[in-house]
Order: structure tokens, then sequence, then C-alpha cells
């Protein structure tokens, strides 16, 4: 079942097309990686998707049908500008952020004392939100659009400003999110944690869709025509190896078209060489999205 689906999407501001024809849908309960280097159209794309800019073409079914008063209820949206109230105590902000999503004060002081013991901010839940350091104010955000339990989280940068210790803490609550059915899209430009989070993604790039589907899938597309061996014998010369590029203790074995990698297996093998490792290479998802970014596309 589709819990957003993105259609032919237009949006222009002046003279300049931020948003061009973007078409993607988001599965329920999926935790789906929206990409995209500054400037690309992703949040553009949000705001389109939450009604509130309107497209110039195209349309958006959000949860079974446009967007309503009603719906915004259902849905959790954390942008990356953060909007919490500096001035007053963060028990306050969290008190007034949940009134505006229909929750009472008890419902609110009941489930933020939950999360504010376990993101280690109980003991700071009277000081003013200026008072705190950037990454516990982080945290109070992903806090703040928790507290009602939406079924359709946002996510955009959440990992900002946060140490090794919290961003484990917020990976773990956002796989905790998507094990309980809520649907999330995650924007970062930390790829090491997309490619460990989502399954599927959609990478744009001036306003455009450059890359939309399962992220394994697009790994095998761009992972050219090359192996990776690890070795503690010295490697002899290979028939089919054009080149071989040295990485962190392991050989990189450029073929040349038309070879396969079981003929270097092979090769290898018969020639008595001790292998610890040997498997095609897969790019990450930072050489891809740089890759894409800079136009170079699929290697031959």
């Amino acid at each position: 079942m589709t819990a957003v689906e993105l259609s032919h999407i237009s949006k222009s501001f002046g003279p300049v097309k931020a948003v061009d024809d973007v078409s993607f849908s988001i599965e329920k309960g999926e935790l789906f990686g929206l990409l995209g280097p500054n400037g690309a159209g992703k949040t553009t794309s949000l705001r389109v998707m939450l009604d509130i800019f309107k497209p110039e073409s195209g349309s958006v079914d959000l949860l079974g049908g446009p967007m309503t008063e009603a719906k915004k209820d259902r849905i959790g949206y954390m942008p990356e500008e953060r909007g919490l109230y500096q001035d007053i105590p963060l028990d306050r902000c969290l008190a007034y952020l949940g009134s505006l999503k229909g929750l009472s004060p008890a419902e609110v002081r009941k489930r933020s004392d939950v999360y504010l013991e376990r993101f280690d901010l109980a003991a700071f839940k009277t000081k003013k939100v200026k008072e705190l350091s950037k990454g516990m104010q982080q945290k109070a955000q992903v806090i703040a659009t928790l507290l009602h339990q939406p079924e359709l989280l946002i996510v955009d940068e959440p990992f900002g400003g946060l140490d090794p210790v919290n961003t484990q803490m917020v990976k773990d609550l956002l796989l905790e999110q998507h094990q309980q059915g809520v649907t999330i899209i995650l924007c970062s430009h930390q790829m090491h944690q997309v490619e460990e989070l989502c399954d599927r993604i959609v990478l744009i790039d001036h306003g455009k869709v450059m890359l939309y589907g399962v992220l394994e899938d697009i790994r095998r597309q761009f992972s050219g025509h090359s192996v990776t061996v690890r070795t503690g014998d010295k490697l002899p010369a290979l028939e089919g190896v054009e080149r071989v590029e040295p990485g962190n203790g392991t050989l990189k074995l450029h073929l040349s078209p038309g070879t396969l990698p079981q003929q270097v297996l092979r090769s290898l093998v018969a020639q008595n060489i001790a292998l610890e490792q040997f498997e095609i290479s897969m790019p990450t998802l930072d050489e891809i999205f740089i890759r894409v970014v800079q136009g170079k596309g699929v290697e031959a």
C-alpha cells in the first residue's frame, strides 16, 4: 500500500525551476531515503508533499488522498531549519508543540518524560532551549517530532550536531518506529547513514530525479567492472586485469572488457594465491552520489 505518491510535480520560483517533473512513491511502513546536494530540490519536494507549496503541475497522494487539516496531525515533520522556541524552558516548549498536535498537557508530560530520560535530557527540561547545546536541541527536536506518534515521519538531517553516541540513539529510535510500521522519509547528507537504514532511495539533482529504486539494485548498476582482493601473497600478473588499485589492505583489480570475475578467480587459485577476500566491487552510496552529481554516470 502506498503512503506517499508524487506524480510529475513541477515548482518554480521566478526563473528557477526548483522541481522539474519529479515522480516517486513511498510504501506504507517503508524507511525511504530522499537525497540530493544543496539546492537540488529536496526541501521544495517535501513542502509540495506537505501542501506548504502548491505545484504548478502534477499531483500528490498522501495517506490515501490529498492533504487535509486532519492529516496534519498524522504527520511528524522535522525540518532542517529547527523550530524550537528559544526563550522558554524545554518542557514548556514541548508542551506547546504537543498541544498543536491535539495532545493534552498530561499526554505530553507522560510521553515527553520517557523521551527526555532516554535522551539524557531530563535534568535539563527546566532550562531555556537557548541554554542547551546544539546536540541537546537536536535531540529535543526529535522528541517534539515524535510526541504525537505520527504514522508518517519526515526527518531532514536528523543526525546534524550529534556525537556518535547520540547519533546511534536517534538511529535506534528511527529503526524502532520503522519496526512499528511508521512510514519514514529520511533526508540526509550522511550517505553512510542512509545506506545503513534505507532499502530504497530517490536522488534529486537540479530539480530532477537522477536515481530511484532499491539501493542494492542501484549499487549493482554502478558496480563497474572490477573485483576486490585481499591476500598476503604478492599478486602475479593476471590476464584480463588492466589495472591494480591499492586500497585499505585490499587490491582493486580493474578488468578488461570481456573478462569475467570467475576467470580471474580461477587464475589466482591455479597460481596458489592464498585469498582472504575476493568479491565483485560494489560502490558506496557516497561514491554513487558523487558520480551522479558530477555527471559521470554509470561506468562502462
